[in-house]
């Protein structure tokens, strides 16, 4: 596989991780440099690991998640993103936003990172069947997804600090869409 289609591949899978960085930055509490950088890294080190995982695992792996995978990314997008509806929703003073919990940290993060990486375990999958460079096509896809990531956020920031509250909404509202395309696409065969 030469490196024009790795890379091609690389921004396809990293979409997912973009458009959840982006609703990230909406919120308050993903306004920070830190914490933008935090959440790259860790969206680009799962979807170059899943990647890697997914070639190991070979087909063997592939037709048992391939029956679920579909609804286990809609249940963990839709989770974060009725949490985020909800905070952006709810009224709070100035000291609650300060102290809210941090989506690039501890389970939150996790989740994200699972829901947003299954389809590198797929692509994964798929390159285990094809001569492929696994090392390049890993380093490719990770770096990939952290610049898309990190633009997301820094993107999502902007709007929410233009847009305010709105922006959490939207953000969650982002989330919650992803996980029903990913279950609609599925579903329907597309």
């Amino acid at each position: 596989m030469d490196l024009i289609t790795t890379l091609l591949i690389a921004v396809g899978v990293a979409m997912d991780a973009f458009a959840v960085s982006l609703g990230i930055g909406t919120s308050p509490n993903g306004r920070n440099m830190r914490a933008a950088f935090r959440l790259a890294f860790h969206f680009g080190f799962f979807q170059g690991g899943m990647t890697l995982l997914g070639w190991l695992a070979g087909s063997t792996v592939e037709r048992f998640i391939s029956s679920v995978d579909h609804w286990i990314a809609f249940a963990l997008l839709a989770f974060v993103g009725g949490r985020m509806l909800v905070e952006g929703l709810k009224n709070h003073t100035e000291e609650e936003v300060e102290t809210g919990k941090d989506p690039s940290r501890g389970g939150t993060l996790v989740i994200l990172c699972v829901a947003t990486s299954i389809d590198a375990l797929a692509v994964g999958l798929s390159m285990a069947l094809i001569e492929v460079k696994i090392a390049i096509a890993c380093s490719v896809i990770a770096l990939v997804t952290f610049g898309l990531s990190l633009v997301g956020v820094r993107l999502g920031q902007r709007l929410g600090a233009r847009f305010g509250k709105r922006m959490e909404v939207l953000g969650g509202l982002i989330l919650i869409g992803i996980g029903i395309r990913i279950l609609v696409s599925h579903l329907m065969g597309l």
